[in-house]
């Protein structure tokens, strides 16, 4: 079985990590997506409410399992058997740190990173800005899963 992790922190899921996501199930058996929990970061949403979320909009890909994480990915990888990550790139910015993300993490374990480009049209699309542009009343509709724009709407807005 040809297994792979897509790693992140989901707070919330976008349209573009479900791209990547989608692209990513349609090569591997099993997608594991990895919810890191770290606790040096302020989320919008819990832990839990990011693997609910994540489970009810990938459901339709039938080959996507949702994980929580801490520490090393590395280590976690090693854990469940999984030889590969693959992360989504936006930009070149993006290109740089992964890169070198990639470089420790095989130097240490030996797991592969694997690139995958973003679609053009969600580039220039983060989970930060998303949520600051929907603090400041700004529309986000079609920039995240329906399910995901009714929960964070609802988070910000009250």
């Amino acid at each position: 079985m040809r297994r792979v992790v897509c790693p992140g922190s989901f707070d919330p899921v976008t349209n573009g990590h479900l791209d990547i996501i989608g692209r990513t199930s349609r090569l591997y058996d099993e997608v594991v997506v990895a919810v890191l929990i770290n606790i040096e970061k302020q989320s919008l949403f819990t832990v839990e409410e990011r693997i609910e979320m994540l489970q009810a909009v990938t459901r339709e890909y039938g080959n996507i399992r949702v994980e929580k994480f801490h520490g090393l990915l590395v280590d976690f990888c090693k854990q469940q058997g999984i030889p590969a990550i693959v992360k989504g790139l936006r930009a070149v910015s993006d290109f740089d740190y992964e890169l070198q993300m990639a470089q420790l993490n095989y130097r240490m374990s030996g797991v592969e990173t694997l690139f995958m480009s973003t679609n053009p049209e969600y580039s220039f699309l983060s989970s930060s800005r998303l949520k600051e542009i929907a603090r400041y009343g700004g529309d986000v509709s079609g920039l995240v899963p329906d399910l995901v724009h009714k929960s964070l709407v609802e988070r910000l807005r009250g």
